[in-house]
This record gives structure tokens, sequence and C-alpha cells, in this order.
């Protein structure tokens, strides 16, 4: 529900309500609350509660550069060492997220975005990597999302990531390194676009407000 973004970030979890709609006591959802922090899709705050994680805008831009630079490895060490099935399961992932792009349907192509780069990873065979990057993605998933989400982003990042599998598809390790850490990039600069707007959008909005009267 929070990658969904069904839960927004800030929002606050509360332990009965999320047992109720899950149908299980409250003692699992407590474990799960401690789970999620781990994974960094929540902070729990003492005395306060449990509340889904929010990014600034400046750390998810730390982020975005801690991960081009593991994409980037795991991209030069996959094109080393993919083998022909791999290989065949990144293109099956990247033709359904063509057919979900076609229909411009962000809610199927999100979990796709993420199979691929999970399975990318986890090819590259390093398992340390392959938790740290997950939790990096769980960090900035709402940022990620609303990326996707704006006009004309899914032709693009289709493009994209057909051109990372082609390169390693090559064994070109360099240039599959170089492909990942640009989409990710591209990503980061997406990022930026639709904060901006969001950002004008506001101001725009507080525009048309006439200004109180004094007494």
């Amino acid at each position: 529900m929070i990658l969904a973004g069904d839960l927004a970030a800030g929002a606050k979890l509360n332990e009965v309500d999320i047992a109720e709609l899950l149908g299980v006591s409250r003692g699992p959802v407590r474990e799960a609350f401690r789970a999620l922090e781990e994974s960094g899709l929540v902070r729990l705050e003492k005395n306060r509660g449990v509340f889904v994680r929010q990014i600034a805008l400046a750390e998810a831009d730390e982020l975005y550069e801690v991960r081009a630079a593991l994409d980037e490895w795991a991209g030069r060490r996959v094109a080393q060492s993919a083998a022909p099935e791999q290989v065949k399961e990144l293109r099956a992932i990247c033709e359904r997220m063509d057919r979900a792009a076609a229909k411009n349907d962000v809610d199927a192509y999100w979990p796709l975005n993420l199979e691929f780069h999970d399975r990318l990873i986890a090819f590259a065979g390093n398992g340390k990597l392959l938790s740290t990057y997950r939790r990096l993605v769980n960090e900035l998933s709402l940022f990620r999302r609303q990326a996707l989400a704006s006009g004309g982003t899914l032709p693009v990042s289709t493009r994209e990531h057909r051109d990372i599998v082609d390169k390693i598809a090559s064994g070109n390790a360099a240039a599959a390194g170089r492909a990942l850490h640009d989409h990710v990039m591209a990503s980061r600069e997406r990022m930026h676009r639709v904060n901006a707007g969001t950002n004008a959008t506001a101001a725009r909005r507080l525009a048309v407000i006439p200004p109180r009267r004094s007494r």
C-alpha cells in the first residue's frame, strides 16, 4: 500500500485500523511496522507513532546519486556474466512494460519497473548489494512513481530499459554500466521537473487567493 501510493508520505499509521483492515491481530502489525522501518518505508517516533517515511528533495538527490553508482557497477557486472535465459527474462519484462506504456497504465508499469531493476541487480550475484539496493528503492518509491506518472515519461522509460538490455546482451560492460547510470540520472531529472511543476502549480493557486483585509 505504501509503494502503490495508497498511503501517502508523512501519513500516520494507526495500528488498530491497519489490523482491522488486514483482518489480523495487532501483534503482526507491530512486527510489520518494525520490518518496514528496517526497509526504509516508515519511521517510528517515540510517543508519537508510526509514519510513512517522507524524503526531502535534497535527500532524494543523494539517494539517486548512490543508486546511479550501484546500478552502473551492476550493469557492468551483469554484462560480463549474463546467461541467455537472464537476458531473455529482462526482455520479457520490457515487453510487458511496452504494453503498459502503450495504455499509459502507470499502475501496471510501476511494479514491472521495480521488477526489472530488482532482477537485474539480483543477476549481479551480490547479496549485500541487493539488500542495500532494495532499501534505496523503497526510500525513493514516492519520487520515482511521481516521475513515471508525468506526461510522456513511460515511452521514454521503456526505450531506456530496452537500451540497457541491448547493451547487456552485447557483453559491452562499459556501455551497459553507462546506460544504467544515465537512466538513473535521467530519472532524477524527471523527479526535479515534476517537483518544479508541483511547486509552480501551488504558487499559482496561492496567487489567486485574495489577501486578507486588515481590520
